[in-house]
């Protein structure tokens, strides 16, 4: 699988305004094994972000690890977009430390795309996880999410 990671910020990006207003950064987008996928996304530090502790807020590190998990499902599911929508389904998220400074999001799919487009084909509306974990530049693991999405045939 070849991924074009620019045209997956870009689309990203212009779908989802409030990615930008926080300033997010695509770091990369790249395919994994069996057809896996995974992104990296930046949460460059910024006190118009920051919570009462000095740390990313909650919010920004949840938009954060979501953008980066619609990084994925984008860049896996792209050449079945034309007849479904992806939807996020689902998210849960778990706050274990304290974040100071930029943050880095890492998303992976849960499942592998075959799969999931199977079921798309056959006339079903799947549903599939991915997995973020969120932590500081320095790979202390601070947050982690996870969000099911689905992809809702066009009917």
């Amino acid at each position: 699988m070849s991924i074009d990671s620019r045209q997956v910020a870009a689309g990203l990006l212009e779908a989802v305004p409030f990615a930008r207003t926080l300033e997010i950064e695509f770091v990369e987008v790249a395919p994994e094994a069996e057809g896996g996928v995974r992104a990296v996304v930046r949460l460059p530090d910024s006190p118009a972000t920051h919570n009462h502790v000095g740390g990313p807020h909650a919010g920004a590190m949840f938009t954060l690890g979501e953008t980066a998990s619609g990084a994925v499902v984008l860049a896996a599911f792209g050449p079945v977009l034309d007849r479904a929508v992806p939807l996020a389904v689902r998210a849960e998220i778990a706050y274990r430390k304290v974040a100071m400074g930029p943050v880095l999001a890492t998303a992976r799919l849960g499942r592998p795309p075959a799969e999931v487009i199977a079921e798309l084909d056959a006339g079903k509306r799947p549903e599939f996880p991915v997995e973020i974990e969120i932590g500081t530049e320095d790979g202390t693991v601070t947050s982690v999410l996870t969000v099911v999405w689905t992809l809702r045939p066009n009917r």
